[in-house]
């Protein structure tokens, strides 16, 4: 699993910029969190192919 970190040790210069900093990483981080959660992607569904020829040759009349 991915680990998402951010490193700001900056203070801020005016107390409205204080504010916007934090809120424009929560943004980020809940958008790059996101992305990462509801990835539809799956590999370990797509790694086999199926039954190969030692199963079909055991089980013979079945498809899959």
């Amino acid at each position: 699993m991915a680990t998402i970190g951010s490193a700001s040790l900056s203070s801020p210069a005016h107390a409205s910029a204080g504010l916007a900093k934090p809120l424009a990483e929560l943004r980020t981080f809940l958008r790059q969190f996101i992305a990462k959660a509801f990835d539809p992607y799956r590999p370990e569904q797509h790694y086999m192919r199926g039954p190969g020829p030692a199963w079909r040759a055991k089980h013979p009349g079945g498809s899959n």
